[in-house]
Formats: C-alpha cells, sequence, structure tokens
C-alpha cells in the first residue's frame, strides 16, 4: 500500500481516539475502580480503542483489499458518543442442570447399570430348625440390574449348608437300629442339612457420599432342601501292579429326604468401597430367611407309598445367613 494512503488512515484513526477519549472522560470519572494496564488507568472500551487500531493495521498491510468502512463506522459511533460500556462485559454464565452419564453401561446419574456380587460365610438356624441343625457353612454369588445408585435388584444363588446336632443323630440311629432289629449294621451314624436356592433380590442402598455404606435388601424365589444321614464305611483298595494295599473311609448315605418350597428373606448389609469413586466394594450382611416347606407326618409303617422317619426335614426352615464378600 502507498505510504500516503498509510499516513491517511493514521489520522483518521487519530481522530477516531480523541474522540473516543473526550467522549468516555465523564464515565471514567464515575467509575471507583478502573483497570490499571501498562502503568495508566483507562475503561475497558478505551483498552479495545488501542488494541483496535493497530490490530487492523497489521491486517491492512498484510491484504489491500480491506474497506474504510469498519474506520468511518467506529469514527462516527465516537463522534455521536454512541458507545456501551456494557459491550466489554462478560456474557451472563450459563446455567447447566444435573450432568447426564447415560449410555449402554451407565445409569443418569452415573452409576453402572450392571451389578453382581460373589461371597461365602456361615448359617445360623433359629427357630425350630436350631432343634435339629448346627451352624455351617454358605455360599453366594448374584448378577443384576442397578436402575440408579438406589434401586437394584439380582437374580441370587445361594447354598447354605447344616450340621446335625447329636441328639437327633442318636434318636436317629436308635430308629433305624429298632426297624431293622439291630442287623443294620451301622458302626455310627451322620447327618446334614443342605439349601439351594435361586431367589430374586431388590435392594435398596442408603446414599452415602464417603467409603462407607449401608443397604436394605430382600428377596422371594425358591427353595430346596435335602437331608442326608450317613453311616461311616471303611474299604481297602489294593494295587496289585505296584504291589500295595490300603483302607479307604467315607461316609455312606443310607437315608436322605428332599423338600421344595417357596421361601422370603430380608436383611441389613453394610459395604465399604476400596475407593472413593470405586465401583467395587466389601460387603457383610445378615439376613432371616423363612421357607414355607409343607410338613409330612411320621410313617414307617411300610403300608404308605412313602417312608418318612425324619419329619422334620418337611417341617418350615429358618434360618440367619452371615455373608462376606465383594461386590462390583
Amino acid at each position: 500500500m502507498p505510504s500516503h494512503q498509510i499516513l491517511f488512515r493514521l489520522a483518521r484513526r487519530a481522530a477516531a481516539l480523541s474522540f473516543l477519549l473526550a467522549g468516555s472522560a465523564s464515565v471514567v470519572q464515575a467509575q471507583s475502580a478502573a483497570a490499571t494496564v501498562s502503568g495508566f488507568e483507562h475503561s475497558p472500551l478505551l483498552a479495545s480503542a488501542y488494541a483496535n487500531p493497530f490490530a487492523e493495521m497489521a491486517s491492512s498491510s498484510s491484504s489491500s483489499s480491506s474497506s474504510s468502512a469498519d474506520i468511518d463506522a467506529l469514527t462516527n459511533s465516537a463522534a455521536l458518543g454512541r458507545f456501551d460500556l456494557r459491550s466489554s462485559q462478560p456474557p451472563p454464565r450459563r446455567r447447566y442442570g444435573r450432568p447426564n452419564y447415560s449410555d449402554r453401561n451407565t445409569n443418569r446419574d452415573g452409576s453402572p447399570k450392571w451389578t453382581g456380587l460373589i461371597g461365602g460365610g456361615f448359617t445360623l438356624p433359629v427357630g425350630g430348625t436350631h432343634a435339629y441343625a448346627t451352624p455351617s457353612w454358605k455360599a453366594q454369588v448374584g448378577f443384576g440390574r442397578n436402575f440408579n445408585k438406589v434401586t437394584a435388584v439380582l437374580l441370587q444363588f445361594d447354598y447354605d449348608k447344616f450340621g446335625m446336632q447329636s441328639a437327633t443323630v442318636r434318636r436317629q440311629l436308635n430308629l433305624y437300629n429298632n426297624l431293622c432289629g439291630g442287623n443294620c449294621g451301622f458302626s455310627g451314624l451322620g447327618g446334614n442339612v443342605h439349601d439351594w436356592s435361586f431367589t430374586l433380590n431388590p435392594t435398596f442402598t442408603i446414599p452415602s457420599e464417603g467409603t462407607l455404606g449401608a443397604y436394605v435388601a430382600t428377596g422371594l424365589g425358591y427353595y430346596h432342601k435335602v437331608t442326608t444321614f450317613t453311616t461311616p464305611t471303611t474299604s481297602q483298595y489294593c494295587d496289585y501292579y505296584y504291589g500295595y494295599c490300603y483302607t479307604i473311609s467315607a461316609n455312606q448315605p443310607v437315608d436322605w429326604y428332599t423338600s421344595n418350597a417357596f421361601g422370603a428373606n430380608a436383611g441389613l448389609g453394610v459395604t465399604w468401597k476400596f475407593s472413593k469413586f470405586s465401583n467395587q466394594k466389601f460387603y457383610a450382611e445378615a439376613r432371616y430367611v423363612w421357607t414355607n416347606n409343607s410338613p409330612r407326618r411320621y410313617d414307617v409303617s411300610g403300608t404308605t407309598p412313602y417312608f418318612n422317619a425324619f419329619p422334620a426335614e418337611a417341617a418350615r426352615t429358618t434360618w440367619i445367613p452371615i455373608t462376606f464378600g465383594i461386590r462390583f
């Protein structure tokens, strides 16, 4: 661009600056706190006025096609005093709602859609079940759906095992010996009970911001109960190739009973997260389990289609499982 055109543009910008300074003098006096930049005070509009001419000069030096319409508009605006300091203020802050994390594996509130558990512990028979059963061990596994941070439903498999009261075993041994006239050949008798189940378990978590938490669990489903009486047996095994023999001892079932029923459970649990943002957590829970077994009468007469020497098998069953494990 010719030098005389550059000088002409600089002159017009100087005129625009003088109008801006005159128009903003009253505004600068009215403002109590002005921004200090490079050692002198000026309004935000004045700062933009200082910055814009040089920015436009840089663009005009790189391209000769720029128009003087912007300069005329700036000059006219300054001459008429049509400027607004509010135009230099930032726009109002946008308001945001709750974050939405929803996708294939995450709910809208950030909780994972899928959940599971695996654990084990011990069983405590209570009520009428305690009259013939003793505490033993249990195993538990489950998988389900989180609907949000509070509500979940899991399909759960539990295997609960019980021992047998010594008084119950002695009474049953005497019964068998009487039935066979003392010729049963039982050197002793043992027994155990186990109950496996498939249940649907709605779970309600108490909201917590820390690593510790708590929940309420309920369940309803199918329970299969098995009672088995065994007698110890010994046999000798010989390996003729190597030329040695040894004795094997094992408990052989001599009588067993099964019973199917629907049942329910309910209880409380506590959790401890591995970290504040972890989905995996250690849990400990206690529930009360009740199964609605249908009682059968005692009958060893041999005149009916069934033989029942242990009516307690078909009685309603109650116990408290204590379980520890990992939820994820």
